[in-house]
């Protein structure tokens, strides 16, 4: 078991909060310069069991892609915060209130300490724990209806067309490609279709063993 952080942005956040969000997918990205795509292999049962890198000859390399996290692994959920250090004047050591965004502006009146993105926040801030239960790749385009309400998507009012088939589904494709940067939307946005690592968790309390 490893002890990894995780970044959400807000909405995904309170997604967790409130129980609808149980995974989330990640791009797979190459290692080598000289790669140009993917192989991904299978059990006889279709249940996946590595992906390899190939080169413009569609040779593939010999050492699989590691995935971020595995089955076991526990995540501090990284998010937007703000903290108010408390009693840290001069020799004394004090400590530190944390605020979430995910919550509300809930910091005191008079106070308006910055909000800061979720990269920086240390672990001793996490208040949410995750434990990784599979690991697979699929091709993103692969995601169910039912896959993107599982991702904490939710339908969005009033629907345009023919959308009320797939309500979820189009609300995910919305936050899929909120969180990438318009310059590599032509490659690891919606269309694009990009591999993607599929990392299904549920919540867990914080390990002992983290002070």
């Amino acid at each position: 078991m490893a002890i990894k952080p995780i970044l959400f942005n807000t909405e995904m956040v309170r997604a967790i909060l409130d129980g609808r969000k149980t995974c989330t997918r990640r791009v797979v990205k190459t290692r080598r310069k000289d790669a140009c795509g993917f192989y991904v292999t299978k059990r006889p049962d279709g249940s996946f069991t590595g992906i390899y890198e190939y080169d413009e000859d569609e040779r593939m390399f010999e050492n699989q892609l590691i995935p971020p996290y595995k089955s076991g692994d526990i995540l501090y959920v990284r998010e937007t915060w703000c903290d108010l250090p408390v009693n840290k004047a001069g020799h004394m050591r004090g400590h530190s209130i944390y605020y979430y965004k995910a919550d509300g502006d809930l910091r005191p009146e008079g106070w308006r300490g910055n909000w800061r993105p979720s990269i920086h926040m240390p672990k001793e801030a996490a208040r949410i724990w995750l434990k990784v239960t599979d690991v697979r790749v699929e091709r993103l385009n692969e995601i169910t209806d039912k896959g993107a309400e599982r991702e904490g998507a939710q339908p969005d009012y009033p629907f345009d067309y023919d959308v009320d088939k797939w309500p979820n589904l189009e609300h995910f494709k919305k936050i899929w490609n909120s969180t990438i940067k318009k310059s590599e939307l032509d490659r690891y946005g919606w269309q694009a279709n990009p591999w993607v690592w599929v990392i299904s968790f549920e919540r867990c309390e914080k390990p002992e063993v983290v002070k």
